[in-house]
């Protein structure tokens, strides 16, 4: 039953009633922490087919890359991503540690106990290309006289 993997929230008055949060919910918080800090490039996919529907332009996946297993009030999250080749991979990975568990906080209340950072690869950053001036598409790159 989808309701038992729910998450239940302490509230400050249970007399008008429980307050109820999936794990989808907590993925997407953890996911779009992880992506603001610098350093970050992408996250990692889950599967093969969040991948192509990305591709073509269908639903971004805020929670690709994050998988959440709450437990006997034990939060944990395991986030996969890829760094920007250059950057300090254990300063990063302690700044996405830091960003995702102040959001989760902030925003549920629920403290988590763990949050382990997988580096899946280092991307290099991107060479430009010769730009090609429309007026003259022949004309050569380089300063010839």
């Amino acid at each position: 039953m989808a309701e038992d993997t729910n998450i239940i929230l302490q509230s400050d008055n249970p007399n008008l009633g429980e307050i109820q949060i999936t794990p989808e919910v907590l993925e997407i918080i953890a996911g779009i922490a992880a992506v603001e800090v610098d350093g970050v490039n992408r996250m990692q996919s889950n599967s093969l087919s969040k991948s192509v529907n990305e591709l073509f332009g269908r639903r971004k996946e805020h929670s690709r890359g994050v998988k959440i297993s709450y437990d006997r009030d034990q939060l944990t999250v395991d986030i996969s991503v890829f760094l920007n080749y250059g950057v300090s991979v254990p300063k990063v990975a302690l700044e996405i540690q830091d960003q995702v568990k102040e959001q989760l906080l902030f925003m549920t209340n629920l403290k988590a106990q763990q949050v382990n950072v997988h580096v899946a690869g280092v991307v290099p950053e991107k060479e430009t290309a010769n730009t090609v001036d429309p007026n003259d598409p022949f004309a050569n790159s380089e300063n010839e006289e």
